[in-house]
């Protein structure tokens, strides 16, 4: 019943929807909340899977029905398919003595399961990882054995690491340099005689001088054996400069565990890829995935910004410029893989092979840019992210009242004042958006990649000392490829997928910090320029 004066007040919602908000809102928390536990679930799965890989695990030594020996590491175990039983994976190294690392177990086999403390697991160079027993250590002639081999074993050891950084650094920062000199200044189809310039002559003094040094330092690590047992009594010898690690896990303590694992995380981070990229480390592929990333956004960003004012501030809003807008939508839709055929074919062979036949033709027919490398990489994913950057700028800019342009224009500022000191600004945290967006779709993509400059091995990063120290004509590694590579092309992926699971997680993780130093920087300047710049 209506009465005359009074307003009707709309009978008041009763049980859980009170307060107007409706089922839509539950299901909608549900969906954000579903999202939320997947995405901790992933990242609980990558941690587990790929930090494990660095902890010392106890080493087994089993007994079976038949008498043999097994020494091993348990990773998993399942039911057999065909009875009751189970039967227990066991990762047992020695590939040079058993042809294999990995070997199942029925546990109903096993009679005795025991981890001594004299165990040893030994991270090789070459071949794959040893599990067995250190017999005797022979440095130099001499014999040594007991834990007397323990104390001179450690102590060769750490001196055979010192040798080795120095002759990494050795070629890095003085040999390879060098001989690059040699081939910029000899191309492979020149008729130069290098004896014919003292600039060559000197060259080569040098690079014979540093290359008797690594040489030098090379010998100063053979002279060490150890001498090694299997499961299964056989007697190897291994030189002790091919070894990396010697590792005794049963016999280590909690905090010792600790210590091994925080040094096998950072080496892991600090060293170069090895044994075809399933050992090793990643530093290569971290520092090529952020310098890529980098320059794609310093390219993208004031292209994809220059376009979207140019939509929306400055183009006659027609059905020209709708056209337009409908055409960078869809090229946000275009697979990958597409804009990689069109960089070989446009950045690689075409500006990098026209830039060879004017700057570098003495190079020839070895290519300088006309083949891929860090530079053609940016620019292609520039132009995969251009359409996102372009979108997520014009929409901030549509947001921005219009009340803040004709202000400033009343005030007397021109049009291009207006634009560079009211509305960019006020649009820059939807700048930002884009670039976040641009970042997390660029860090990840590997289909374009593999066509313009990425590679399966490049220890030497784009950044060095020699001039013009930034070479964007090299190629690089990135986690991306390094995941893909050693998931697909590895000759053992059981052996390679705890190091997946890691460099997942640090793509994750690269990825992460980058779109958080972003943000920070759109919170700062939308804090800044007040709330109209909020998106």
């Amino acid at each position: 019943m209506n009465i005359p004066g009074h307003t009707a007040v709309p009978p008041a919602r009763s049980g859980r929807w009170r307060g107007g908000e409706g089922p839509w809102a539950w299901w909608c928390a549900m969906a954000v909340a579903l999202s939320l536990l997947m995405l901790g679930a992933l990242l609980v799965l990558l941690m587990s899977r790929g930090l494990a890989n660095f902890w010392p695990a106890s080493v087994h030594q089993l007994t079976l029905a038949d008498g043999s020996q097994v020494i091993g590491v348990p990773v998993e175990t399942r039911q057999r398919p065909e009875d009751a039983g189970s039967e227990r994976r066991y990762f047992t190294a020695n590939r040079d003595a058993s042809g294999g690392i990995w070997r199942w177990v029925n546990v109903e086999d096993i009679r005795q399961d025991s981890a001594p403390e004299d165990l040893v697991h030994i991270k090789r160079m070459r071949w794959s990882d040893f599990l067995g027993r250190l017999v005797a250590v022979n440095i130099d002639g001499r014999r040594f054995d007991g834990e007397l081999a323990w104390q001179r074993l450690e102590e060769r050891l750490d001196e055979i690491r010192q040798q080795r950084q120095l002759r990494r650094e050795l070629e890095a920062t003085q040999i390879i340099p060098l001989i690059r000199r040699l081939e910029s200044s000899n191309g492979p189809e020149s008729n130069h005689d290098p004896g014919s310039n003292s600039d060559d002559v000197r060259i080569h003094q040098q690079l014979a001088e540093l290359q008797q040094q690594a040489r030098d330092l090379q010998s100063g690590m053979t002279g060490a054996v150890l001498i090694l047992e299997t499961a299964e009594g056989r007697r190897l010898e291994q030189p002790l400069e091919e070894v990396d690690t010697v590792l005794r896990p049963n016999a280590m303590s909690a905090w010792q565990k600790v210590g091994r694992w925080s040094s096998g995380v950072w080496q892991y981070l600090s060293e170069g890829p090895r044994a075809a990229n399933t050992a090793g480390g990643v530093w290569p592929a971290i520092f090529g995935t952020v310098l890529m990333v980098i320059l794609m956004s310093i390219l993208v960003t004031p292209f994809g910004v220059l376009a979207a004012v140019y939509l929306n501030e400055v183009a006659h809003q027609g059905r020209l410029t709708r056209l337009v807008r409908i055409g960078v939508r869809n090229l946000a839709g275009v697979p990958s893989i597409v804009y990689g055929v069109f960089g070989l074919g446009v950045f690689v062979y075409g500006i990098g092979g026209q830039l060879d036949e004017w700057f570098f033709a003495e190079t020839l027919p070895s290519p300088t840019f006309g083949t891929g490398g860090l530079l053609w990489a940016s620019l292609t994913l520039a132009l995969l992210t251009l359409p996102v950057v372009i979108v997520a700028t014009e929409e901030g800019l549509a947001r921005i009242p219009m009340h803040q342009r004709e202000g400033a224009l009343a005030l007397g500022a021109t049009h291009l004042e207006m634009l560079t000191r009211v509305v960019l600004p006020m649009a820059m945290p939807a700048m930002l958006t884009g670039v976040i967006l641009a970042v997390a779709r660029a860090a990840g993509e590997v289909a374009p990649l593999m066509l313009v400059g990425v590679a399966k091995l490049a220890p030497q990063v784009p950044l060095d000392g020699e001039f013009p120290w930034l070479h964007l004509e090299r190629k690089f590694m990135h986690l991306g490829y390094h995941i893909y590579d050693a998931a697909f092309h590895s000759s053992d992926v059981q052996a390679a997928l705890p190091l997946i699971y890691a460099t997942a997680l640090l793509l994750v993780l690269v990825i992460l910090v980058l779109n958080l130093t972003a943000i920070f920087l759109r919170h700062y300047l939308r804090t800044r320029h007040g709330a109209f710049a909020r998106q």
